[in-house]
Order: structure tokens, then sequence, then C-alpha cells
């Protein structure tokens, strides 16, 4: 079994978004495997490329571009669903990332463990939410994107705390507010794939933001930091702009975010 970073890599560098999914599910099953059989397999580095490999399509767009439909229409529905799949594959990318990228870093081995298995959920998500656009007679890249999406990441290179900060703590636990709306959306719609789709996502998600805080906070504890305050001072150097309410303050609080985290940093509405 090659080393858990040169896996990180080498889905960093796969482009396709089903292929990527597929050697991600199958790395990661390698990697949960031998630690089920109790071994402690070897993390080892890498040197993962600063933009993951993507498909020619969908074509990527500022986000002031990017075409806004109406949710009500099945156009509109559709357009949501590429969203969404597009944030899952960045996902897949965002987990590998991590670990390809801090793989330096001297953490626990279930810092590992834990950000193997939500690769492994968003390569899921990012294939419930392809069925569901070919269910609907659309496919992933038949629209375009978001191209910002990797931004943070970027930003983020070089400082695991902030990319744990910007990233589960802030871009993914907006997901969790903007989520349940959805299944609404298409609960009324009678869009059963779709909200059963969403409804996984939903309940999977929690636990990558809580991973996000878990780790964190560790990162805070060994520098004996105030993790409220680096946290405020590392989404404002990083992430562009004010969070924006409503916030789902009780999944965030079971995701171990609590409001004096978050509010402080909100717009003002």
């Amino acid at each position: 079994m090659m080393p858990l970073a040169q896996m990180a890599d080498a889905v960093l560098r796969c482009g396709d978004g089903r292929e990527k999914t597929a050697l991600s599910r199958k790395l990661a099953a390698q990697w949960q495997g031998a630690r089920a059989a109790g071994q402690t397999p070897e993390v080892g580095t890498a040197s993962p490329p600063m933009q993951p490999a993507r498909p020619a399509r969908p074509e990527l767009l500022a986000p002031r571009d990017v075409p806004h439909r109406k949710p009500g229409s099945p156009e509109g529905r559709i357009a949501l669903l590429h969203a969404v799949a597009h944030i899952e594959l960045n996902a897949v990318d965002l987990h590998w990332d991590i670990i390809a990228r801090f793989s330096h870093v001297p953490m626990p081995m279930g810092f590992f463990d834990d950000w193997v298995k939500a690769a492994d959920e968003e390569s899921k998500h990012f294939n419930l939410m392809a069925d569901c656009l070919e269910e609907m007679g659309s496919h992933y890249g038949a629209l375009p994107a978001h191209a910002g999406m990797w931004r943070a990441a970027e930003d983020t290179a070089e400082d695991l705390m902030g990319r744990l900060a910007v990233v589960p703590m802030v871009l993914e636990a907006r997901g969790l507010d903007v989520t349940p709306n959805m299944i609404r959306i298409f609960k009324q719609a009678k869009a059963d794939s779709a909200v059963a789709a969403l409804e996984t996502i939903y309940a999977e998600e929690v636990a990558h933001v809580a991973y996000g805080s878990k780790w964190f906070h560790f990162l805070c504890g060994r520098e004996n930091a105030d993790p409220k305050e680096v946290f405020h001072t590392l989404v404002q150097k990083y992430f562009h702009g004010a969070l924006k309410p409503p916030f789902n303050e009780e999944k965030r609080a079971e995701a171990g975010i609590p409001p004096d985290f978050y509010w402080p940093l909100a717009v003002s509405t």
C-alpha cells in the first residue's frame, strides 16, 4: 500500500469527476481496511499540485458571472444540484489536499483517519448529485460553475490552522445553514431521489465540520492559544467577506462551533 500522502496526491492529479471519486473511494477503503486491522500505515509526504486536476467541463466562471436560476423551475433545480455537485467535487480535493499538503506536520493518526473518511463521504456525495443530475436529463459539466471554490485552499496552503478555520469551520459550516432550505425545495417538487441524496449529505456534513473544529482546537491547545481569538484572526485574514446569517445554530453547536465564534464575524442584518 502506498503512503497516504501519495494516495492523496494521486486523487488530486485525477481530472474526471467519476474517475476521481472512484479512485478516492478505492484508496480510502485501503487505508480504512489497514486501520481496522490495527495497522499504522505510513503517512509519508507529497508535493501536491497547487490546483487539482479538473475535467474540461464545467466551464469555470467568476462567481458574479455564474447564471442565477430560480429553483422553482426544473432548470433551476438542475442548476442547484449542479452547484452542489461542484461543491462536493471540490470538497473531495480539499480533504485529500489537507492530507497531502500538511502530512509533514506532526499530528495524531486520528487526524488522517478523519480526513480520509471525510474525503470518502464527499466522493459518495458527488456521485449522489451526479446520479440525480443524470436522472433529470442533465450531467455534471453541463452548466458553468464557480471558479472561486479553490481560493481558500490556495490562501491557506502553508497554514494548517488557517485551512481548518476557513474550509470546514466556515465554508462547510455554511452548507449546514443552507441545505435544509434546499431539501424543502426538492420536497415541494416531489423529487424523491434528490431529497434522499441531500438528506444524506446534510447528515454527514456535520461530522466534517466537527473534524475541523476538533483539530483546530487541538492545534490551539498545543500552542496554548485562545481558539476563539485565533479563529477570528484567521477568518479575517483568509476569508474574503463577512459571514452571512441566518446560521444553523443547532447543527453548528453539534459540530463544536459555538455562536461566539461566528456571530462577531457576521454581516449586520
